[in-house]
């Protein structure tokens, strides 16, 4: 018409978004995603009434979206939402030549889910290219991007998008990926046609609840979020005596109800190259850790997401570790601490690691802080640290030397 050429675009009907649902699957490779379904935009109203409860029982981390009502229902965040695509990307489960943790050079982990660039980057950037593919095709497609800090919840959106089903341990299971995914979601104003729920495959196993160290698990699919180590690990203050020796070496998350998950194994999957593990980064020597100052740790750590909550949390989570150990070889560093840190949640922290330890060299450092130490927490800290010594030491478990390694997810 006039010379101009009239570009005639398919008609949007529902074999339209069906055709458009079968390309987007098709190129999931391509955008670096491992898995897409598709969820319908309704409100989660089940999971407002789970969600309640929990609030109610005491169970939130208090990292959560506190409006539940944002958490269920995606028109109040996206106008006029049609359709909901989840993603996952999936993780490594297994590290290549792992260092050795061996005495007087002890060594921490970062659970798998912070072993590469941090998830963040990593699926905002997969969901900027599920985006800019949309917009190919439909150039009027809008969209709204979440991952984990979102205000829904990404493990509600990738069930109902059938990516897998809630298990006992309260992670989304798939066949192919196992847990060890990431979860991300793009609330759209297009039209396509929802995936449906895979079935329940856990049955009767309760490997993860059992398997619990702190029994959060509280029953299956709920977590008691203020007893879970992943969250533990990641909290500033002092912790509770029975919970620090539960956490073992850990330094940021957990994995137990992962690793003894029968759907896990045998999967690991490292397609990814920005999610493979730098064995230094997660399984690092913890003694160098008490004295990396906030420069050295964001260059170190700052392309994990275990560095999302600073250094404290690090550092006091490697005192623990090193308690657990019992390394004898750390006693002058930790008293360093105990003696010098300028935060008394870590002198509190070195303290309790001096006193599971023991030794003339820990009780004397343990001496010379109650006499300087001002502060009320740390002071009782280093009382029980020291009646724990003179009172025969700290209690071990029959069978295990003084070095053993802790229990841990490694």
């Amino acid at each position: 018409m006039n010379g101009v050429e009239v570009v005639r675009t398919k008609p949007r009907d529902e074999k339209f978004w069906r055709e458009l649902k079968g390309e987007l699957i098709a190129a999931t490779p391509s955008l670096g995603i491992d898995k897409i379904g598709i969820a319908s935009p309704d409100p989660f109203a089940e999971l407002k009434e789970r969600l309640l409860k929990h609030r109610e029982q005491g169970y939130e981390s208090g990292f959560e979206e506190p409006d539940l009502n944002k958490r269920t229902d995606p028109a109040l965040l996206f106008d006029e939402p049609r359709s909901i695509i989840a993603i996952a990307v999936a993780y490594p489960s297994k590290m290549k030549n792992p260092p050795v943790s061996e005495p007087g050079a002890r060594r921490g982990i970062l659970s798998r889910s912070a072993w590469g660039e941090d998830y963040h980057r990593v699926l905002n950037n997969r969901l900027e290219r599920l985006s800019a593919w949309l917009a190919e095709r439909v150039p009027e497609a809008r969209g709204l991007s979440m991952v984990d800090t979102g205000a829904l919840s990404d493990r509600a959106v990738a069930e109902r998008a059938g990516i897998g089903w809630t298990g006992k341990n309260s992670f989304i299971l798939s066949r192919e990926l196992g847990t060890w995914t990431y979860l991300g979601e793009m609330i759209t104003n297009l039209p396509l046609p929802p995936d449906q729920p895979v079935e329940d495959g856990c049955g009767e196993c309760t490997r993860c609840i059992d398997a619990c160290p702190t029994g959060a698990l509280v029953g299956p699919g709920q977590l008691n979020a203020q007893r879970c180590v992943s969250f533990l690990t990641q909290t500033k203050g002092i912790l509770e005596e029975d919970v620090m020796e539960k956490i073992g070496n850990r330094l940021y998350g957990c994995d137990t109800c992962q690793i003894v998950c029968p759907v896990n194994r045998g999967i690991d999957i490292g397609r990814h190259a920005e999610l493979q593990p730098d064995p230094e980064i997660a399984k690092p020597l913890l003694v160098p850790l008490l004295s990396m100052g906030n420069r050295e740790f964001k260059e170190k750590f700052g392309s994990s997401a275990a560095a999302w909550r600073g250094r404290k949390p690090i550092q006091r989570n490697a005192l623990i570790g090193l308690g657990n150990f019992r390394d004898e070889a750390a006693v002058p560093d930790i008293a360093k601490v105990l003696r010098e840190d300028p935060r008394f949640e870590l002198r509190a922290t070195a303290a309790w690691a001096l006193g599971r330890i023991g030794g003339s060299d820990a009780e004397a450092a343990l001496a010379e802080a109650a006499g300087t130490e001002t502060d009320e927490q740390a002071l009782e800290a280093i009382g029980r640290a020291l009646e724990t010594l003179r009172s025969g030491g700290p209690k071990r478990r029959a069978g295990r030397k003084k070095s053993a390694e802790p229990r841990t997810a490694e």
